[in-house]
C-alpha cells in the first residue's frame, strides 16, 4: 500500500469548502483546508500564510491582490475560514498557502496554486440571477404524456469570448444543453454526466442550483443555444405525497438558468429564462413518461434532431410562461449546492458475467444456444431476443444507476428493462418461476426501462437520465425481434471518492466490507437513502445516524452529509412536532409523520457530532446549534422531570429481541444530551456544556433508578436485571420479527455499557456478564431462558436491530471481549453478518434474513436487498481491527489511535486499512507470523497518533533492530495487559513485536 501523504515533500491537498477547486461557492467566508507531506518525521506545521488572488500570477509574496492572511502562528489547517474583503459573485480567485514547519522553516515546495470560484451570492432568487424566472411550457398541464424540452437560441456579441458559466435549476431534474452537448462535470482526469441535478430538497424551503464551466461550449460560436430535458424527479411525485408542496393534481415542472458569458474586451452578456416566446418548449419529444419509483420511458422515434444546437427551427413550438413557484413559496431560498452532485462513475461500470435466455409458452425454458454462463464472454456478447423471450442478465454485482444498451431492431419494437436484486428460486415467496427475476420487494414501484427503437440500423444506444433503479439483475423482453449489444450498468453516487480501505485475508470478511461500501454508493444519492429500489427511497434518519461514522471513514462524505444537516433542519421546522422535534425522513416524503422517534430524530444531534469529530470543522455545529438545542429543549419540555425520552415508534428496529421502545428512548435522550455537551465545549459555550452535563446526570439518575433491579440490592452476589421489557415494543413491527420485549437485551445492555448508566463496577461486571451470556447464547443460557428469542438462534450470534448494530462491536472489545466481537464477526448462522454473504449478498440487507436458501425471501412489505445501516460493522473494523480510530478528544485526527486488536479465533492474521484524514493518509497495516506481531503504520505530518502494540515483551517492539522506546521522537507510555504504549510523532513505522 502506498502513502500520499509521504509520497511528497511540500502542501497539497487544498480545498475550499471541504471541495477541491469549487465552482459556486456561496459562502461569505469560505474555509480553507491542506495538509503537509513530508518524508521528515515529527513534521509539524506550526505557522501558515493564506494568499488569495484575482490572478495566479500574484500569488507570490507581497503581491496578493484580494487577501493576505500574513504570517499566523497556528497548527490549523482544517477549516481556516477567510477573512478578507467581501466576495464578489461570479468571481474566480486563486489562492494558495504556505506553511512554517516546527523549525520555522517554511515547507518547499509550495502548494501549487488553487482556484474556488463564488456563485450569485443570493439566496432570494433575484439576487445575481439578472432577471432570470421560473417558466413552463405553456400549456402544458401536469402529469401529461411528454417531458418538457426548453431551448432558446441568441447571438453571442463579436469578440473573443473568456470564460462562460452556467447557473441552471429546476423544478423537477434537468439535463443541461449548451450547442448540442450535454453539459458534463469534470472526474477523475476526465468528465462524467451528473443524475438527476439539482437533487432533493424541501422545495418549499431550500431549492439549489448548480455552477457550470461551459467556456469551451460556447467560445468561437457565432450563437449560442441552451436546452433543457425537464424531469419529474422528487417535485412531482408520489415519492414526494406528504409535502407541503406536493400537488395529487401534478406539479408543473419548471427551469430557472442564466448564462453569464465574458469576452476579452471586458464586455459581458447574458441569457437567462423569461416567459414568453424567445424561450420555446414541446412536450412532443422521445421523453415519454419518467417517475423515480416506476422508471423511464423513451421513444426513439419521436426524437428531434437537432433540437439543442444552432438552427433549429422550433417555431412550432410553444412558447413559455411564468412558473408560480414564487408566489406559492414566497420565502423559499435558491442557493448554490454546497457540495457535489450525483455522478455515473465509469470506474465501478459493471458488464453482464452470465445471460441465461427464456423462451416463451410459458414454461420459462432456457434456451442453451443463447445462454452465456463465461463471464468474459457474456461481458460483450450480443443477445438476439424473439417476442416471447426473456432474457436475465447478471452483472455480479447489487447497484445503483442505470443500465446503458445499444439495440438494434425494427421502429416500434419496445424493448423493456426490468431491474431487480434478486433471482426466483423454488422457495418461499418467490414471485415468479426459478430464475425469473425477483420484484416483490419493489412493492408498487414500477421500476422499468422502456425504449421504443427507430429502426436505426447501425443501433440505437441509450441510458436513462431522469430516474434510477436499485439493481443486479434485468429481465428484458421485446416486442419485435432485436439484438441487444454493449450492456453496461451504469453506476450512479454521490461517494465520489473513496478515502478508507480496508482488507484482510479472509475472504468473507472481505465480502461483507465490499458489501458495505457498495451499498454506501448506492444509497449515497443526493441524500442517505434508505434504499434504493422500492417505491420509498428516502431519507430516513435513523439510517443515516447509525452509519454516518463508517461513511465517513469510507468517503469524502463531509460535505455530504452537512448538505443533509440543512436538509434535517429544513425539515424539522416544516414537519417536525412544534416545528422543533427533529423528522424520521428528510426531505419531507411520503412516509413522514411528527411521532416520537428516538434514534431517528437523534439524527439531528448525532449527524453534527460525528462530522465535527471526523473532520475536525466545528461548523456544522454551530450551524445547527439552534435547531438541536430547540430538539432538546422540546424532549425536555414534553416529558418533564422524569427525564424520559420523547418515545421511540421504531424502538431499535427489526431487531430479533425486542427492546422497551421507552428504554430505547430514554438510552438516546442521554446520548444526546452527552452529545450536545461535547459540542458545546468544543465551541466556547461554556454555560450550556454544563447544562448538558447537569440533564445528562439527571437522565442517568432516572433511567438507572427505572430500568436496572437487583434481587437483593446491589450487592456482587445479586442478580442483576436491565428490566428492557418494562414498557411496550414498537407499536407497528413488520412480518417476521419478534413483538414480545424482553429484558436484558443484547441492545439495552449495550446501551447501557456504552453510556456508563450504571452506579458501581459491580454493576458495570455483572452487565456484561448478561452480555456476554447472552451473545454467546449457550444451552446452558437458552435452558435458563427458555421464553427468549435467542432459544432458536445460534451461538455467537446478534439479536441487535438497528439501533444495537453499531454498538454491539466497539462495546464488547471496550469491555474486554475482543475474541466474542471476533466471533460474531466470523458467525456466518442467523443472524449476524456473514449471513448474507453465505446467502450470496453483494450488498447489505434490510433484515438479518432477507433471504436464505432453506427459508427464501422474508416479508415484502420491508425488505430492501441494499440497506447499508447493518454496514455500520464497518465504523469497529476500521477503530480496532486496522485499528485507525479518532481520539474525541482531538478531533479530526489532529491526534488519533493505532490500536490493532488481533484476532484471537486466528481466521484473520493480516489486514491492511487505511483513511485520509484531513492532516493526510493514515496506514495501519498488520500481519501475524507464529510468534511475531509486524505493523506497518503511517502518521501524517502535523498530526501525533498513540500506537498501542500486542506483545508478550516491550522489550521486543523494534524498529529494525533498534527498541521503539529509543528511536527519537518516540515517548513510552508503558505496558499493561498485554500492551505496550507509546506517542508517535509524524512519519512511516516499520514494527515487530514478540507475541510469546
Amino acid at each position: 500500500m502506498t502513502d500520499g501523504a509521504d509520497s511528497t515533500n511540500g502542501v497539497e491537498g487544498l480545498t475550499v469548502e471541504h471541495r477541491t477547486d469549487p465552482l459556486g461557492v456561496d459562502a461569505a467566508r469560505p474555509r480553507f483546508g491542506w495538509r503537509t507531506a513530508s518524508r521528515v518525521r515529527g513534521r509539524r506545521q506550526t505557522a501558515y500564510r493564506i494568499l488569495v488572488a484575482s490572478v495566479p500570477d500574484r500569488l507570490a509574496d507581497g503581491l496578493a491582490d484580494v487577501w493576505d492572511s500574513g504570517r499566523t502562528d497556528s497548527a490549523d489547517s482544517v477549516a481556516v475560514r477567510y477573512a478578507g474583503p467581501d466576495l464578489h459573485p461570479s468571481t474566480r480567485y486563486h489562492w494558495t498557502v504556505q506553511v512554517w514547519d516546527e523549525n520555522g522553516r517554511r515547507q518547499l515546495p509550495e502548494a501549487p496554486p488553487a482556484h474556488f470560484e463564488t456563485g450569485l451570492l443570493g439566496t432570494d432568487g433575484v439576487t445575481g440571477w439578472d432577471g432570470a424566472q421560473w417558466i413552463s411550457m405553456a400549456g402544458k398541464v401536469p402529469n401529461s404524456a411528454g417531458s418538457p424540452l426548453l431551448r432558446r437560441q441568441t447571438a453571442l456579441k463579436a469578440g473573443r469570448v473568456r470564460d462562460a458559466r452556467l447557473y441552471i435549476s429546476a423544478l423537477g431534474v434537468y439535463d443541461a444543453y449548451v450547442n448540442g452537448r450535454r453539459v458534463a462535470v469534470p472526474q477523475d482526469g476526465g468528465t462524467t454526466y451528473e443524475l438527476l441535478t439539482p437533487g432533493w430538497t424541501d422545495y418549499d424551503t431550500t431549492v439549489n442550483y448548480f455552477t457550470y464551466d461551459v467556456t469551451a461550449l460556447v467560445a468561437g460560436k457565432p450563437q449560442v443555444t441552451l436546452g433543457a430535458v425537464l424531469g419529474n424527479g422528487w417535485y412531482n411525485g408520489r415519492v414526494s405525497d406528504n409535502s407541503v408542496y406536493y400537488s395529487a393534481a401534478g406539479n408543473r415542472l419548471a427551469l430557472k438558468a442564466k448564462l453569464l458569458i465574458r469576452y476579452e474586451d471586458g464586455s459581458t452578456q447574458t441569457v437567462v429564462t423569461t416567459p414568453g416566446d424567445d424561450w420555446r418548449a414541446t412536450d412532443t419529444g422521445p421523453y415519454r413518461a419518467d417517475d423515480i419509483y416506476d422508471g423511464q420511458t423513451y421513444d426513439a422515434r419521436r426524437e428531434l434532431p437537432g433540437w439543442t444546437t444552432n438552427g433549429f427551427d422550433a417555431s412550432a413550438w410553444s412558447g413559455t410562461e411564468e412558473h408560480d413557484f414564487t408566489t406559492r413559496f414566497p420565502d423559499s431560498r435558491l442557493v448554490a449546492h454546497p457540495g457535489e452532485s450525483a455522478r455515473l462513475m465509469p470506474e465501478w461500470d459493471r458488464r453482464p458475467r452470465s445471460i441465461t435466455v427464456y423462451t416463451g409458452g410459458g414454461d420459462f425454458v432456457p434456451d442453451p444456444a443463447r445462454t452465456v454462463t463465461d463471464p468474459t464472454e457474456a461481458a460483450t456478447a450480443p443477445l438476439t431476443l424473439h417476442p416471447g423471450d426473456t432474457a436475465v442478465i447478471d452483472l455480479g454485482q447489487n447497484l445503483v444507476g442505470v443500465p446503458r444498451y445499444t439495440l438494434r431492431g425494427p421502429a416500434g419494437a419496445e424493448v423493456a428493462f426490468a431491474p431487480g436484486e434478486m433471482l426466483n428460486d423454488t422457495s418461499a415467496g418467490a414471485d415468479g418461476p426459478a430464475g425469473s427475476v425477483y420484484r416483490a420487494n419493489l412493492r408498487t414501484a414500477g421500476a422499468t426501462s422502456t425504449y421504443i427503437l427507430k429502426g436505426d440500423p447501425e443501433g440505437e444506444t441509450h441510458q436513462d437520465s431522469l430516474t434510477f433503479y436499485g439493481f443486479r439483475y434485468l429481465s428484458v423482453t421485446t416486442t419485435a425481434t432485436v439484438t441487444l449489444t454493449d450492456l453496461t450498468g451504469k453506476v450512479a453516487t454521490s461517494a465520489l471518492r473513496d478515502i478508507g480501505h480496508i482488507t484482510t485475508d479472509d475472504p468473507d470478511v472481505n465480502q461483507l466490507i465490499s458489501n458495505v461500501r457498495w451499498g454506501q454508493r448506492g444509497n449515497y444519492l443526493w441524500v442517505p437513502t434508505d434504499c434504493p429500489q422500492r417505491d420509498e427511497r428516502c431519507g430516513w434518519t435513523g439510517d443515516t445516524q447509525l452509519f454516518s461514522q463508517t461513511g465517513l471513514y469510507n468517503t469524502d462524505a463531509v460535505a455530504f452529509l452537512s448538505h443533509f444537516q440543512d436538509i434535517l433542519i429544513d425539515s424539522q421546522r416544516t414537519y417536525g412536532a412544534d416545528g422543533a422535534q427533529f423528522t424520521w425522513i428528510a426531505p419531507g416524503a411520503r412516509y413522514n409523520e411528527p411521532e416520537p422517534a428516538s434514534g431517528w430524530a437523534d439524527c439531528g444531534v448525532v449527524l453534527p457530532w460525528t462530522v465535527w469529530q471526523m473532520s475536525g470543522d466545528t461548523t456544522i455545529v454551530d450551524r445547527s446549534w439552534d435547531a438541536m438545542t430547540a430538539y432538546m429543549d422540546w424532549i425536555r419540555a414534553r416529558t418533564g422531570d422524569s427525564y424520559a425520552g420523547q418515545g421511540a415508534i421504531f424502538g431499535d428496529w427489526l431487531a430479533f429481541q425486542v427492546t422497551s421502545t421507552q428504554l430505547v428512548s430514554d438510552a438516546y435522550y442521554a446520548h444526546s444530551a452527552r452529545l450536545m455537551a461535547d459540542m458545546a465545549r468544543a465551541t466556547g459555550r461554556t454555560a450550556e456544556a454544563h447544562a448538558y452535563d447537569d440533564l445528562f446526570s439527571h437522565i442517568k439518575r432516572a433511567f438507572v433508578t427505572k430500568y436496572l433491579s437487583t434481587e437483593d440490592g446491589s450487592t456482587e452476589d445479586g442478580r442483576l436485571t436491565v428490566r428492557s421489557s418494562l414498557g411496550s415494543p414498537p407499536p407497528w413491527t413488520p412480518g417476521g420479527s419478534p413483538t414480545r420485549t424482553e429484558d436484558d437485551s443484547q441492545t439495552a445492555l449495550l446501551w447501557v455499557l456504552k453510556l456508563g448508566l450504571y452506579d458501581t463496577e459491580v454493576q458495570r461486571r455483572a452487565i456484561v456478564r448478561l452480555l456476554v451470556e447472552n451473545i454467546g447464547n449457550s444451552a446452558a443460557y437458552k435452558a435458563a431462558h427458555p421464553d427468549s428469542t435467542r432459544v432458536g438462534y445460534a451461538e455467537n450470534t446478534l439479536s441487535v436491530g438497528f439501533l444495537g448494530v453499531n454498538v454491539l462491536a466497539p462495546v464488547l472489545t471496550e469491555e474486554g471481549q475482543v475474541e466474542l466481537a471476533y466471533k460474531v464477526l466470523h458467525q456466518d448462522a442467523m443472524p449476524s453478518w456473514l449471513y448474507s454473504v453465505k446467502n450470496g449478498a453483494t450488498t447489505v440487507w434490510e433484515r438479518w434474513n432477507s433471504y436464505s436458501k432453506e427459508d427464501g425471501f422474508g416479508p415484502v412489505e420491508m425488505n430492501s436487498f441494499n440497506h447499508y445501516a447493518y454496514g455500520a460493522i464497518m465504523e469497529w473494523m476500521y477503530e480496532s481491527v486496522a485499528g485507525i480510530a479518532k481520539d474525541p478528544a482531538h478531533p479530526g485526527f489532529k491526534h488519533f489511535f493505532l490500536r490493532p486488536h488481533l484476532d484471537p479465533t486466528g481466521r484473520i492474521t493480516r489486514v491492511k486499512g487505511s483513511h485520509r484524514s484531513p492532516y493526510g493518509e493514515i496506514v495501519s497495516e498488520w500481519a501475524v507470523r507464529e510468534s511475531e506481531f509486524a505493523h506497518r503504520v503511517a502518521v501524517p505530518a502535523n498530526s501525533t497518533a498513540t500506537l498501542r502494540v500486542p506483545t508478550a515483551d516491550p522489550d521486543s517492539v523494534r524498529e529494525g533492530r533498534t527498541p521503539l522506546s529509543q528511536v527519537g521522537g518516540v515517548t513510552y507510555l508503558g505496558f499493561e495487559d498485554g500492551v505496550a504504549s507509546y506517542e508517535l510523532p509524524s512519519g512511516h513505522y516499520e514494527l515487530t513485536s514478540a507475541l510469546a
